[in-house]
């Protein structure tokens, strides 16, 4: 059941889609593209890992109310970066910020990377005179986007990230031995092996979650809902086994399956993408979900809104 600020997700309602006539896929890729601008950008502005996916979440929340053909995507982008930077406390210079993402744009665009077109050769140079009227235009662009993101995601700035349930979580099945390799190397001593386990999990979690970001899942499903797909996927990634459903207390496995569907397609695309592993992981989750249809009901009330995850302040570690 979805709660009040997570409605049933109908991708074919967004307004890209809806009203301006773009394909389900044309949607979904124009965010994935936009969504690594923002993630380089971040890179090269030094912005921690938590300030990169706030930015992350208030461009799906912005593009989840308004169209891409409305509004430029990077510009928005830009706006998102500036605003979740000051939200995160690492706020960065309005003037660097504009800098670095109109060279980015400006570098991607030559490389016809922007628009999937081929190499534009004619690019706008990727300096612009601070001091310039196009520059200052540009500006005023952007700060009245801030507010224009402001206004759209209700003034809710905080936001929880899957990362600190990700690590609570595998630290308590490390703990209550509730997960372990599925082929232990036998010269390793326990203890080393979970530390090793522990590392791993966490590793391999934090980069599903990571790439989560580049979908709109976060629009879709609670952080801590996430976080229990990113545990799962990186324990399979880890060769781990455990009684999933059980451990990581999934109620709602239809939930569960569309946010690892859709990590899986997501990552399979990668160039490098160990196929076989990835198809593993969708044989384990049909597994999960027949063991799930099969289990005898409890005739258990409905769910009731799921709390929020922990504040997350935890970077990227893979």
């Amino acid at each position: 059941a979805k709660t009040a600020k997570y409605p049933t997700f109908d991708i074919s309602q967004l307004p890209s889609v809806k009203e301006g006539g773009m394909t389900i896929e044309e949607e979904a890729t124009r965010r994935k593209k936009t969504c690594r601008f923002i993630e380089e950008a971040c890179r090269i502005l030094k912005l921690p890992r938590v300030a990169t996916s706030t930015a992350l979440v208030f461009f799906h929340r912005f593009y989840a109310k308004h169209s891409f053909q409305k509004h430029d995507r990077f510009e928005v982008a830009v706006a998102c970066i500036l605003l979740a930077a000051k939200t995160e406390e690492s706020p960065r210079k309005v003037v660097n910020v504009i800098d670095e993402c109109h060279k980015l744009r400006s570098r991607a665009t030559a490389a016809g990377r922007t628009s999937g077109q081929s190499p534009n050769h004619s690019a706008p140079p990727d300096h612009m005179n601070p001091k310039s009227e196009e520059f200052n235009k540009l500006k005023e662009r952007i700060l009245l986007l801030e507010r224009v993101v402001l206004h759209t995601i209700g003034f809710e700035l905080s936001v929880d990230h899957p990362y600190k349930f990700i690590v609570d979580q595998i630290k308590l099945m490390i703990q209550r031995r509730q997960v372990e390799f599925i082929s232990p190397d036998p010269k390793l001593a326990p203890q080393k092996l979970r530390d090793m386990l522990m590392n791993r999990l966490v590793q391999d979690a934090m980069c599903f979650a990571n790439d989560s970001f580049q979908t709109s899942l976060c629009i879709q499903y609670p952080s801590f809902e996430i976080a229990q797909a990113c545990v799962f996927l990186g324990g399979q990634f880890a060769k781990a086994s455990a009684d999933w459903t059980t451990v990581l207390e999934i109620g709602d496995v239809e939930n569960f399956a569309s946010i690892c569907v859709q990590l899986i397609a997501l990552v399979a695309e990668k160039k490098g993408g160990d196929k076989a592993a990835y198809q593993a992981m969708r044989l384990e989750l049909e597994r999960l979900r027949r063991a799930s249809s099969k289990a005898p009901s409890k005739k258990s009330p409905p769910r009731s809104p799921q709390p929020p995850a922990p504040d997350a302040k935890r970077p990227r570690t893979g």
